[in-house]
């Protein structure tokens, strides 16, 4: 059976002869299905309604057979997260915290099932989302914070520590923690990125931890 034009197409292109169409329908090599993740930077609700439509708890490959497990954002009922939340450029870290209990809210997470720990800075991250995770009350850690490039080599050092350091911690206590800390060269690239143009990193990050901790409870536990 030949293929239904596109929508766009003229209706006088949408009728070629006989001879064309079965050169076409012999010729068109077979497509299999596939599922596209895109991503750009983008405002959070938008963000949040694209991730919401495309997530779900099972999704089965076409022709493959095989089963693909992702996690829910809609099926948050029970989960706990721990917040780590560093306070060195605050302005730009209560922006980002605020988005993410915003997120977190708008996809039906209790207030009591929420905790947020604050420490002094980014590089002491890893060790707090270390321990919340080892402590078996949390479904995933959200790690929240932003370092700015300065005039010294300080800020590659702690960038670099801060994203192994919660790779680490996420390794060791075997529950998703998830890096919102901002890496900028000047304080206008990480305002973008905590509520400006470039959306809110901390509300993209409390998306990726609903999913990643809906993953673990119901598909890897």
């Amino acid at each position: 059976m030949a293929a239904a034009a596109p929508a766009t197409t003229s209706s006088a292109a949408a009728r070629p002869s006989s001879s064309s169409s079965s050169s076409r329908q012999s010729d068109a090599p077979l497509r299999a299905a596939t599922v596209s993740f895109p991503y750009s930077p983008r405002p959070a609700a938008l963000a949040a309604g694209a991730r919401a439509s495309r997530v779900s708890p099972v999704v089965v490959a076409a022709g493959g057979g095989h089963q693909r497990l992702m996690g829910s954002l809609t099926n948050t009922q029970g989960l706990r997260f721990g917040v780590v939340v560093a306070r060195f450029n605050e302005i730009v870290t209560n922006l980002l915290l605020q988005g993410a209990l915003e997120t977190f809210e708008r996809y039906s997470v209790k207030k009591e099932n929420i905790t947020v720990v604050s420490v002094p800075g980014s590089f002491e991250i890893p060790v707090a989302a270390q321990k919340l995770g080892k402590s078996g009350k949390f479904d995933a850690i959200l790690c929240i914070g932003a370092v700015i490039r300065g005039d010294t080599t300080h800020y590659d050092a702690v960038a670099n520590s801060a994203a192994s350091g919660v790779l680490s911690a996420g390794l060791s206590a075997e529950i998703p923690c998830i890096f919102g800390v901002l890496t900028c060269d000047d304080m206008d690239q990480a305002l973008n990125r905590a509520g400006g143009k470039a959306g809110n990193k901390g509300a993209e990050a409390a998306l990726t931890a609903i999913e990643m901790a809906s993953l673990f409870q119901h598909h890897l536990a």
